[in-house]
């Protein structure tokens, strides 16, 4: 006759090494996950203004990304492209965002 208890023997160390193993593998996991660098989204501030004319106005956009949870050099870059009075939409102006 089988004795009952030398057959759940195996089963213990079975289900045992697949527990541990099961965890070593979420443990892997969650170390891989805290170790990926957080994404810096860009964002282009392109004005026809100068910077002194257009500063209050940069200043409320900056205030409204912060109260959104972005901060400017943390989870956000921002690019500002001032023409100083001239047309926006020069060629040469636009260019230097790629440049």
């Amino acid at each position: 006759m089988i004795n009952i208890a030398q057959m759940r023997r195996p089963l213990r160390k079975t289900a045992l090494a697949s527990i541990l193993f099961a965890g070593a593998l979420l443990a892997v996991a969650v170390m891989a996950e805290a170790q990926q660098a957080k994404k810096v989204h860009r964002i282009g501030y392109l004005s026809s203004n100068s910077l002194s004319a257009d500063s209050s106005r940069v200043d409320a956009f900056r205030q409204e990304l912060r109260d959104l949870g972005y901060i400017d050099g943390q989870n956000i870059a921002i690019e500002y492209r001032y023409a100083g009075g001239k047309s926006i939409a020069s060629p040469t102006l636009r260019a230097s965002w790629w440049a």
